[in-house]
């Protein structure tokens, strides 16, 4: 057994796969693992922990120290590398991207061997484009609809609303439906130049995770939905770095 970890801006999901990469057991905070392993029995006790972590240098170690207390197997970090399975990233020092958007676009190239568009939309929105023989071409990172919503929540005084989970991109006739209608506005448009630019370099697929993922995509990007996608390339990373 493997226990993959996610630790991203906001929370840390986990997996407890076998070496087929199948989840066993799932988990979408740390509060839930030390149960989880509890019940295990020596059999299915995971031989090591393989995290994807997007936090400061302390919050790192302080992850480090937790998942150490909770079991007694080896903790491997794995952060992005220049290449990978034929993926090959395209920035000059690989120590500057976060390992989240490595990972993902791991799972991707994994999954599509191709040419494909990589969406993360969580408290920060990211885009990745890798073409058909494997280059990451670059990217973008921007704010998430939570970041958005906060930005304007908490730095202008008189524009009062509150959030709403249904989508909509018509004018707004009030405050708070200006706000929210203009966040699924932005989103839309996002989404329609994701797929233009996919078109200009060739790129046949395009995949979303993240929380806001569903919204995305009934905004019009369409994408294939991997809610694990940051997990899923952290199996591949770990299994390259173990392979015999």
């Amino acid at each position: 057994m493997i226990l993959l970890v996610d630790a991203g801006n906001t929370r840390a999901k986990w997996r407890l796969t076998g070496s087929d990469g199948a989840s066993v057991k799932e988990g979408f905070d740390l509060a839930s693992m030390p149960s989880t392993l509890a019940q295990l029995g020596v059999d299915d006790a995971p031989q090591r922990v393989a995290v994807s972590s997007v936090g400061s240098d302390q919050a790192t170690n302080e992850l480090d120290r937790l998942l150490q207390a909770y079991t007694s197997a080896p903790v491997y970090f794995h952060w992005p590398r220049a290449t990978a399975g034929g993926l090959r990233n395209s920035y000059a020092d690989v120590t500057r991207m976060g390992a989240d958007r490595w990972h993902a676009m791991v799972a991707a190239w994994r999954e599509f061997a191709g040419g494909v568009a990589v969406v993360d939309a969580g408290s920060a929105v990211t885009v990745d484009y890798i073409d058909s023989g494997g280059q990451h071409l670059g990217g973008f990172i921007l704010p998430g609809l939570a970041m958005m919503l906060r930005s304007l929540s908490g730095n202008t005084a008189r524009v009062i609303f509150e959030p709403k989970e249904h989508v909509d991109t018509r004018p707004g006739t009030n405050t708070s439906d200006a706000v929210n209608h203009g966040c699924d506005w932005l989103i839309s448009a996002l989404s329609s130049r994701i797929r233009q630019d996919c078109t200009g370099y060739g790129i046949d697929s395009v995949v979303v995770t993240g929380g806001d993922a569903w919204r995305w995509n009934r905004l019009g990007l369409n994408a294939v939905h991997r809610p694990g996608l940051v997990l899923d390339g952290l199996f591949w990373a770990d299994r390259e770095m173990h392979k015999s």
